[in-house]
């Protein structure tokens, strides 16, 4: 009889031992923190969308989302960290056009972009614009291709370096208009626009967000923007089209990946969450008002996306553009 006892009290403790091991699979996911990796440094777009979503995700899982800046190697670095962190939903990454064009740029990548990545959602589109500093004598893209010819390996552009969008658009800007630019790379979008702002490097070309208060204040000129129409923000500026450059085209595209192997459920999950932040009328005026486009929608989307983008830089990216 005691020994009926003792096994039918130990029983339960057996089953709940088999079935949710070490207790913590118990609890619904998220039930900690979640590391969302920037593979920039503060102060770029792909940052600050990051951290405008960030604190209603947040509140959305009921835990804290962390957004760790892990800059470097045209976001390579952070990338790489989140391919070869677990497969369990806590460790995301906001990534950006990079994530499609460095399997063209580079021979060797130390992960496998179709492979190590689980696509989760589109989160944004920003237009791209060139800008340039107030003292170069150019008020239009067709004087800047003028200048740029004619003083030939003379004038700097700064970037978030190689990989990032603005070494991409600059590159095929430098490709369409026979200019030679040359690149001097930074950590960080932030410290390429600081270099144009100190008058080191002469043009850049990024996204709204980071650059629209210096606009304002008249400490840089914008010469163009891409996309179909212009910018309500910015009524004045030309697209690229309207200054003569109808096949430039360059947007920055922003979206969050997790691990390849996170479970379907949280997949799931992440994405029901992310497209619910970017439902919020507040979250879609503030990332508006950065000038750009709340995107959203199905994994399953973002993952032809990501091919697509894959074919796009292996058949743009020529030779001379590669940083091996």
């Amino acid at each position: 009889m005691k020994s009926t006892l003792w096994f039918s009290g130990l029983w339960p403790a057996i089953v709940l031992a088999v079935v949710l091991p070490g207790g913590a699979l118990a609890q619904p996911y998220p039930n900690k923190a979640i590391r969302f990796i920037v593979p920039y440094a503060p102060g770029g777009s792909v940052d600050i969308v990051s951290r405008v979503i960030a604190p209603k995700l947040a509140e959305s899982f009921g835990q804290q989302v962390v957004v760790d800046n892990r800059p470097g190697a045209g976001a390579i670095i952070g990338t790489n960290l989140l391919a070869k962190s677990a497969p369990d939903g806590y460790t995301i990454l906001m990534a950006d056009i990079a994530l499609g064009a460095n399997p063209a740029l580079h021979s060797k990548l130390p992960y496998n972009t179709p492979e190590d990545f689980a696509p989760v959602t589109l989160v944004a589109l920003l237009p791209s614009i060139l800008v340039v500093h107030p003292s170069l004598p150019v008020k239009s893209v067709k004087e800047l291709i003028a200048l740029a010819r004619s003083k030939a390996g003379q004038l700097n552009y700064s970037t978030a370096g190689a990989g990032s969008m603005n070494y991409l658009a600059t590159e095929l800007f430098k490709s369409q208009t026979g200019t030679d630019i040359v690149h001097i790379p930074y950590q960080s979008g932030g410290q390429a626009l600081t270099a144009l702002l100190s008058g080191q490097v002469q043009l850049v070309i990024t996204t709204v967000p980071p650059v629209l208060p210096y606009i304002k204040a008249g400490r840089v000129r914008y010469l163009a923007v891409s996309g179909t129409k212009r910018m309500a923000m910015l009524p004045d500026a030309p697209t690229f089209a309207e200054a003569g450059m109808p096949a430039f085209d360059v947007y920055l595209w922003q979206a969050v990946v997790a691990p390849a192997g996170t479970p379907s459920e949280i997949i799931t999950r992440l994405n029901a969450d992310i497209n619910r932040v970017l439902a919020i009328a507040e979250i879609r005026e503030r990332i508006a008002g950065l000038g750009a486009d709340v995107v959203g929608g199905t994994p399953e989307r973002l993952t032809d996306f990501i091919k697509a983008e894959i074919a796009r830089w292996n058949k743009a990216i020529k030779p001379n553009m590669r940083v091996d």
